[in-house]
């Protein structure tokens, strides 16, 4: 398997200068989503000041990824191809938090001591991630289904139990979406709910094992405390 490029300084320089704009601009996105779904009678204007939030939203994540293609040098479909996240976070900006999996992918690199900081950094990444796609989907199945005919997901409250329910994985069944739609978000969240589960659980493992094995390791006679 062919290793990734290695980061070019002008695009690791841009990466860590708008990570947190981006973050920033990931949540106003989500924000003017949800206002415009549960703002039932939110008059003209303020929909349309929503409206155009969100794209001007989207339009900071595109000019973001044309510049990162321009710093890469590797033209768009080697970037694509190497940067399949990054390309997805473009068409849906609030999927942001799901880059999770490049700090997961570091934790496993790191064989040599447990490092509780970014093992945690992980798994707070993993309880973000899930906390705003379950808002997410559950926002989406809401806009489709609770006008739906045979539709059980009637109010934003069942919508949100109903995400809750799914990204644990539990699925217990008392509302369902019947919608096309609804049921395609339901496919993407059950395997976003296994994945998170299995990113937290993985790494809080490996951490315990790490550390167990030093102690295990660690000639009699040496504390922990000694120099």
């Amino acid at each position: 398997m062919r290793d990734r490029p290695l980061i070019p300084p002008a695009q690791d320089r841009w990466d860590r200068w708008m990570e947190t704009p981006l973050t920033v601009t990931s949540l106003v996105f989500l924000a003017t989503y949800a206002v415009r779904i549960l703002g039932h009678d939110l008059p003209g204007f303020a929909r349309d000041l929503c409206l155009a939030l969100t794209y001007a939203s989207w339009t900071v994540f595109l000019v973001d990824y044309v510049v990162r293609v321009r710093l890469s040098g590797l033209g768009l479909l080697r970037f694509v191809r190497h940067h399949l996240l990054d390309t997805v976070v473009v068409i849906l900006p609030l999927l942001r938090p799901l880059r999770v999996v490049s700090v997961y992918d570091r934790v496993q690199r790191r064989h040599d001591k447990p490092r509780l900081t970014l093992y945690a950094r992980v798994m707070a990444y993993a309880g973000m991630t899930a906390s705003l796609l379950g808002f997410a989907g559950a926002l989406t199945v809401y806009a489709y289904e609770h006008d739906a005919p045979g539709a059980t997901i009637l109010t934003f409250g069942d919508s949100v139990w109903w995400a809750c329910a799914t990204l644990a994985t539990v699925g217990y069944g008392d509302v369902t979406p019947v919608t096309p739609m609804g049921r395609l978000v339901a496919v993407g969240m059950m395997g976003v709910g296994l994945a998170l589960l299995g990113a937290v659980t993985g790494s809080f493992s490996s951490w315990l094992i790490q550390a167990f094995t030093r102690d295990d390791e660690r000639p009699p006679g040496d504390s922990p405390g000694a120099s």
